[in-house]
């Protein structure tokens, strides 16, 4: 009942930070949990320096667009910190190449909202051996 409260608190985090983006079709936050502590964030967006403007004038997201999963993995890398056995809070099931990412990462556990309109992310997942569990936040 404690891990499942920490579940929905962490997702409901992810849905706020995804309040971020600037990507007009879908907004979509995460966050990278370790021993209890937020390690990494990301929401999906352009690269840093690049104009905060996802969509190109068909509304057809640009090929550069980072996913939440793949900015809050990054910045990882970037820091002290590693994600062995980490827990990713994401208010988007994974796409495939996000889900690559996220074993590549050594991320144990995925706790998710809304399915992505692909299950071929969490279908990997799966294999891999990583824990996913969806959980909804409409109570």
């Amino acid at each position: 009942m404690k891990d499942e409260k920490l579940d929905k608190r962490y997702l409901r985090m992810a849905q706020i930070w995804a309040e971020n983006s600037y990507c007009e079709r879908r907004h979509v936050g995460a966050l990278i949990v370790k021993d209890k502590m937020i390690i990494s964030d990301g929401y999906n967006g352009t690269p840093s320096g690049f104009e905060n403007i996802c969509e190109d004038e068909n509304n057809v997201t640009k090929p550069y667009v980072l996913h939440a999963e793949a900015n809050a993995i990054t910045k990882i890398a970037r820091s002290n910190n590693n994600s062995d056995g980490a827990t990713l809070y994401v208010t988007d099931s994974p796409c495939i190449e996000c889900a690559k990412l996220i074993i590549q990462a050594g991320i144990k556990r995925l706790v998710y909202c809304h399915n992505y309109r692909l299950s071929d992310g969490i279908d990997l997942l799966r294999r891999a051996g990583i824990e996913v569990k969806q959980v909804s936040l409409d109570d």
